[in-house]
């Protein structure tokens, strides 16, 4: 009999579980996005590789949870914090910056607002439990690398708070980074800027063209004339300070991109090549990247921020501002267009972009490394995203706000987080499994 009730007990609570993972994701993937059945398809079946790609495509299910949550070190919600909004340990890599260094640092922003900084801190958290236990790593090994992570970050926002540290000086590049992440950075720096162009791109004559791939399709005539309908648009909302002459800016060729990333299945996505500055054989071609985006996923979790949606009531404008706030040497070719009604916003894609693959860390202390500087950029992030930023909607400094809502026990609030992102990343696990039984 007790055996039975135990069975009863633990499938009622699978039962009910099940239900509101089916009724997020149709909310979300089903209503909010619009996706048809073929799309969800290809969307569920990348999730259900592994619980880190189903947490990655499921960050509404995230927010759902915790957003009804009350947690300790929460911020002021009257003085939020400026967001990245989906943080995981592939929205870290190198790139080249606007001054033209190699950097390690985020480079997603689509689900950029305001909110409290504690979603990103946790989410993080998360997202490297999972992750390392793709890699087998031990529980303490993992607790570990966490721990490193958070103590970075509070240590961190604590200097920036005290004056002792410029969150808009400090950069992560070959000379202040070590481990991984500098093999990383070194290794990037070896790629030729041509080398990009080259392998999607073609010579007909003097003429620079895409190749056409399973990844990047011709456009039809109606796609290309709906990129060529908001080019004028994008070209009006470039910053003036890094604005070239029209003739850079010369459209010579239209892709529609394909292969998109777990959570921006649906979203249409395209590639432009233009002029550039005309070198040698097209080299200096440049390929800017137009991406279709919605309202953040985490704005639905959080109170709401009248400024915040006054101001950014374009969602490219959001995503464009959320890297300009909290890159100090941000992307010149960030811009926002409106195609059809629906919002998008442009960023050049760079030839000089990798990313740290998990299974490039092998020992301990290199992920310990690795984890102290994505929590010191995370820092950086909160800290740099606020009245420093010209045109941002922060009067005070997220820091201080911070620096208060984590306290003076920086090891509470670090053994906090990691405990609550353990416990999180056990519900995905389990999740994930009552996800591979759910159909469509």
């Amino acid at each position: 009999m007790e055996a039975e009730l135990t069975e009863l007990v633990k499938h009622t609570q699978a039962k009910l579980r099940m239900q509101t993972i089916s009724q997020v994701l149709e909310e979300f993937d089903g209503r909010i996005m619009g996706l048809d059945k073929e799309k969800r398809l290809q969307k569920y079946r990348k999730m259900k590789m592994s619980p880190y790609l189903f947490f990655r495509g499921s960050a509404y299910l995230f927010y759902f949870d915790i957003g009804r949550e009350w947690m300790p070190h929460h911020s002021d919600p009257e003085r939020p914090t400026w967001i990245q909004g989906d943080l995981h340990f592939e929205n870290f890599g190198a790139f080249r910056s606007e001054k033209g260094r190699i950097v390690f640092d985020v480079n997603d922003f689509d689900e950029g607002c305001t909110g409290s900084y504690l979603y990103d801190v946790l989410r993080m958290s998360v997202s490297l439990f999972l992750i390392m236990t793709e890699r087998d790593l031990p529980a303490e090994q993992q607790k570990d690398a966490v721990m490193a992570y958070l103590s970075a970050y509070a240590k961190g926002i604590r200097r920036f708070a005290q004056g002792k540290e410029d969150p808009s000086s400090l950069v992560f590049d070959v000379e202040s980074t070590e481990g991984p992440i500098r093999k990383l950075l070194k290794k990037t720096e070896k790629l030729a800027a041509s080398h990009l162009i080259e392998g999607i791109t073609t010579l007909d004559g003097e003429r620079r063209e895409f190749v056409w791939s399973e990844e990047i399709l011709k456009p039809t005539k109606e796609e290309r004339q709906l990129v060529m309908s908001g080019w004028a648009e994008y070209l009006n909302s470039l910053s003036p300070e890094t604005r070239k002459p029209d003739e850079y800016y010369r459209v010579k060729d239209v892709g529609v991109k394909h292969g998109s990333g777990t959570a921006s299945i649906g979203l249409d996505r395209f590639y432009v090549l233009i002029e550039g500055d005309k070198g040698e054989r097209s080299q200096d071609d440049i390929i800017i990247e137009i991406k279709e985006v919605r309202a953040p996923v985490p704005a639905y979790f959080m109170p709401y921020n009248e400024e915040f949606w006054e101001k950014f009531a374009h969602q490219g404008k959001r995503v464009i501002m959320t890297q300009q706030a909290m890159h100090h040497e941000a992307d010149p070719f960030l811009g926002y267009l409106t195609l059809n009604g629906r919002q998008f916003y442009a960023r050049e894609r760079s030839p000089y972009k990798k990313k740290l693959k998990a299974h490039k860390i092998a020992e301990p202390s290199e992920w310990l490394a690795t984890a102290e500087s994505m929590g010191l950029i995370t820092a950086k992030l909160h800290a740099r995203a606020d009245a420093d930023v010209e045109l941002g909607i922060l009067s005070y400094h997220s820091e201080h706000e911070i620096n208060t809502a984590i306290g003076k026990d920086s090891n509470a609030f670090c053994d906090y987080v990691t405990n609550r992102a353990f416990s999180y990343a056990l519900q995905v696990k389990e999740d994930f499994g009552l996800f591979k039984e759910w159909n469509v």
